[in-house]
């Protein structure tokens, strides 16, 4: 149990994908203008990295390694989480039209998300069970909609002030997420169990 409760809160705030590994960058800015958007894509992100994840799970161990072909890793999991996006915007299209409508453009975003990919070659790479797996990729997806949220929060504030014109816009997003980064550096004193 302590093991769990270790992944989750170092997936979280310790290791934080955007903050600490600096993946999912491209979302990070472009998405957290507004929270609606920021939270949107954080649940999409969370949904299709925890299915990714268990998918290439499942093919690294059970195909890949068996056959000696893990030096294909990289391609095969590129190929597999756009195809999850894809079959998963073409069933949420068929059974939720609303819930199609209100992730709108975060499903073809996702696609290239490299945070996704991050997540299924991490969990290799560290070698974790599948039910690890699982919890490290929802609580990476934590940290990830929880960096995008706190991130369209100060992003809202900002717009609210006013600042010298050449820092407007990207160079204070920019400025303001290297701050967080350094705040969340705090976090990697934690020592569990």
């Amino acid at each position: 149990m302590i093991e769990y409760i270790a992944i989750i809160i170092t997936a979280i705030f310790v290791n934080n994908i955007v903050f600490a590994q600096f993946l999912g960058i491209c979302p990070f800015i472009g998405v957290s203008k507004n929270l609606d958007s920021a939270i949107g894509m954080g649940a999409a992100v969370t949904f299709v990295m925890a299915v990714a994840t268990c998918v290439t799970w499942i093919l690294q161990y059970f195909v890949l390694v068996p056959l000696g072909l893990a030096y294909i890793q990289t391609i095969l999991f590129i190929l597999v989480i756009a195809v999850l996006v894809q079959m998963l915007e073409i069933i949420i299209r068929k059974i939720s039209p609303s819930l199609y409508a209100a992730l709108g453009v975060f499903l073809p975003l996702i696609t290239t998300n490299c945070a996704v990919l991050g997540v299924a070659i991490i969990v290799t790479q560290k070698d974790f069970s599948l039910l690890q797996s699982i919890v490290y990729a929802v609580s990476t997806a934590i940290g990830f909609t929880m960096a995008l949220t706190i991130f369209a929060g100060i992003r809202t504030q900002l717009a609210l002030y006013d600042i010298p014109r050449p820092m407007r816009g990207v160079p204070a997003a920019l400025l303001v997420a290297g701050l967080l980064a350094m705040a969340f550096m705090g976090f990697s004193g934690i020592k569990i169990g």
